[in-house]
């Protein structure tokens, strides 16, 4: 089989592997759709264990089932989750899912970015989802990564009375945006530096748009009757993001972080000022299984659209120009690889 292996963002190559065997237990699932993710293009977090097979946002069909496996069968269709939490431990019990070991030990073999995955039995149990046939399998890519926007805006107890804050107009902040929106959120205020990715945050429902390079906490005042935003969320790696979400929290209020400035970055926390104001500073990672089911009803009532978040569609044989596009972040949102195609 055909499988995509990253060595770096501008050298992703086509390789060949044998089609994984399964065990009793498992499934093995042909991928027809596999979304590239922010987190595929973090180079300094994945270079590391480079070369490997990347992708975690799937969806396929069914191939081969093991002889113990009874919840699915050959040509169901499907989207399965990389990472699964125990759902026993400590960290489970207590809600923390994307805290618990399992989770950052499971996955798919290879990885998402191949012809066939093997599923493993943990997998198999609680990270493999049947897609209705209203939801196409583009949609079924967004699946994952709507689950941890769900998680995220959960934990932090954004309400609808509340001033959100989005720093960073990527593909994770446009879904921070949409799921507000979708909430009846009082006001969101998008940040961003492109232009292009603004224009979309608008369109997706963001009422206040500001320029990463503009006075934000000022701005933040002006749309927000004087005060800063109960909720911030940031979706960028950038240290100067981070820096804004510290300017930016009100009294009271929350900073939730979806992404992270780089290992060596560093970040000063003004937290007498903290102290004093009850302001909180949470981070989010992932999604547990029940963020996937209420992230699949979502997309299944359309009641956040996903389609119109796709700007490519690529052919696997195309992969590497989606990561460069990805990297590049400019003039591109959601990148789909068909790979069927």
């Amino acid at each position: 089989m055909k499988i995509a292996v990253y060595y770096n963002n501008k050298d992703v190559r086509i390789e060949e592997r044998p089609i994984p065997k399964i065990s009793d237990e498992e499934l093995l699932v042909k991928v027809i759709a596999s979304g590239i993710c922010g987190t595929d293009v973090m180079e300094w977090y994945r270079i590391k264990k480079a070369p490997l097979v990347l992708g975690h946002e799937v969806s396929g069909v069914v191939d081969k089932v093991g002889r113990n496996v009874k919840d699915f069968k050959a040509g169901d269709k499907v989207m399965v989750s990389h990472h699964v939490p125990c759902m026993k431990c400590h960290y489970c019990l207590n809600e923390h899912h994307t805290a618990c070991e399992t989770l950052h030990k499971t996955n798919f073999d290879p990885g998402g970015f191949s012809e066939y995955i093997r599923i493993p039995k943990l997998n198999v149990e609680l990270g493999t989802f049947k897609l209705p046939e209203s939801v196409s399998f583009e949609e079924g890519t967004f699946i994952e990564p709507l689950g941890t926007v769900i998680r995220a805006q959960r934990i932090t107890n954004l309400s609808q009375q509340d001033a959100l804050l989005v720093i960073g107009s990527g593909i994770s902040g446009l879904m921070h945006i949409k799921l507000a929106k979708s909430k009846n959120i009082r006001k969101s205020i998008a940040v961003d530096i492109n232009e292009y990715r603004l224009n979309f945050a608008k369109k997706f429902g963001a009422n206040f748009l500001v320029y990463a390079n503009e006075d934000v906490l000022s701005k933040v005042r002006e749309f927000n009757e004087g005060r800063l935003a109960d909720v911030v969320i940031v979706c960028t790696g950038a240290l100067s993001a981070a820096k804004q979400a510290l300017q930016c929290v009100d009294k009271g209020g929350t900073i939730l972080f979806f992404a992270v400035p780089k290992p060596e970055d560093k970040l000063e926390i003004p937290i007498n000022d903290f102290w004093r104001n009850e302001i909180k500073i949470m981070t989010s990672y992932g999604a547990a299984p029940n963020d996937l089911k209420e992230s699949l009803e979502l997309i299944k009532s359309k009641k956040v659209n996903v389609e119109d978040m796709i700007t490519h569609r690529l052919k696997f044989d195309e992969i590497g120009k989606g990561f460069q596009l990805v990297a590049e972040a400019k003039e591109s949102l959601k990148m789909v690889i068909k790979m069927d195609k």
